[in-house]
Formats: C-alpha cells, sequence, structure tokens
C-alpha cells in the first residue's frame, strides 16, 4: 500500500492535538502581567507539549520519507503512536491546571514514555517490512538516542514524586535532545 493517506491522516491528528491544546489556553482575567501569573504553568506545559508533539510530527516525516510501502502492521503501528499522542493534550492541562503536581507529572512522563515505545514499535515495523539493508534500518542503527529517552523518561516518572522540577527538568532534556530532526534519516534519504 502507499503512503500517502497513513501521513496525512497522522498530519491532521497531530494538528488537531495543538488545536485542542492552545484551545485549552484561557484568557487573562485582568490588563497587566500580574493576571498572566496564574496562568503560567498552563501556559509551560503548553510550550513544552506543543514542542513534543512538534518533534514528533518531524521525525515522523522524515521517518516516512524513508518508507516506501506501508502495511496492515505499520498501519496499526502508526495507530499506536497516535493513540499516545492523543493523550497528551489530557495530561498537558492536567500537569498545567495542577501546577506541576507529582502525579500529574509522573502521568505526563508515562504517556511520553508510551508514545515513544510507540514510535519504536513503529520504527521497527517499517524495518521489518522493508529489511535490514532498508535506508532507515541504515539511518537508524543502534538507535541510542531514542533507547537514552526511554531511559530518562523510566526515571523522571518515580522522580515526580520526590521532587517534580527533577521530571519536568528531565522532560525538557530530552525534548531539547530531538529538537533537531535526526540527521542520520536525512542523509541515508538523500
Amino acid at each position: 500500500m502507499g503512503k500517502t493517506r497513513l501521513e496525512a491522516f497522522s498530519d491532521g491528528v497531530i494538528a488537531i492535538l495543538i488545536t485542542i491544546m492552545v484551545l485549552e489556553l484561557k484568557v487573562p482575567h485582568g490588563p497587566d502581567f500580574a493576571a498572566l501569573e496564574p496562568l503560567l504553568p498552563v501556559f509551560l506545559t503548553y510550550v513544552l507539549s506543543y514542542v513534543y508533539l512538534g518533534i514528533y510530527w518531524n521525525n515522523h516525516h522524515h521517518m516516512f520519507h524513508a518508507c516506501e510501502q506501508v502495511s496492515g502492521r505499520i498501519l496499526w503501528a502508526n495507530l499506536h503512536l497516535l493513540f499516545w499522542l492523543s493523550l497528551v493534550p489530557f495530561v498537558t492541562g492536567w500537569m498545567g491546571e495542577n501546577r506541576f503536581a507529582p502525579l500529574p507529572t509522573a502521568v505526563y512522563g508515562a504517556v511520553l514514555l508510551m508514545a515513544g515505545l510507540a514510535y519504536t514499535i513503529l520504527q521497527a515495523a517499517i524495518i521489518g517490512q522493508q529489511g535490514p539493508a532498508s535506508k532507515l534500518a541504515a539511518a537508524v542503527g543502534k538507535d541510542v538516542k531514542g533507547k537514552l529517552s526511554a531511559a530518562l523518561y523510566a526515571v523522571a516518572i518515580p522522580l515526580a514524586f520526590v521532587h517534580q522540577w527533577i521530571s519536568d527538568a528531565i522532560y525538557v532534556l530530552v525534548a531539547l535532545m530531538w529538537l533537531v530532526p535526526d540527521p542520520r534519516i536525512e542523509r541515508a534519504t538523500r
């Protein structure tokens, strides 16, 4: 099967998720900077989640640029990824509205971990279909960045109950690691 419908559907879902998140931002009830202060945690979680969704969209685009065709397994793996990404607006709002409380912060990390694992499953499904000599397999290699990200999320989740700012710093660190698209895929698809 061609990949066009999968890419279009995924793009649409991610666009809707970003729209849902921005619609959750409330207008301040005053004309000064003091009115913005109570909204700061919600805005900061929005920015972080927007960056994460942008990273997934960007890397998803690069990954499918290296993919020639899709199978039923790839379609289901993609839906699995989109499921976890669809929870991002919920955990974003929960963490922001509760000022980074431990449980919402831990659940935010759990959703990020599951989305990362789902992305890895999708990547493996594509490599499985295209073979170990495919462009994507060559580009991904040992996927150290993916494994490190999962390990950092796994550490951040329980740390939310020790001090949630440590977890938040880890989430920002992982986002910074992925902010620039993986150049290995770009090089492999030239």
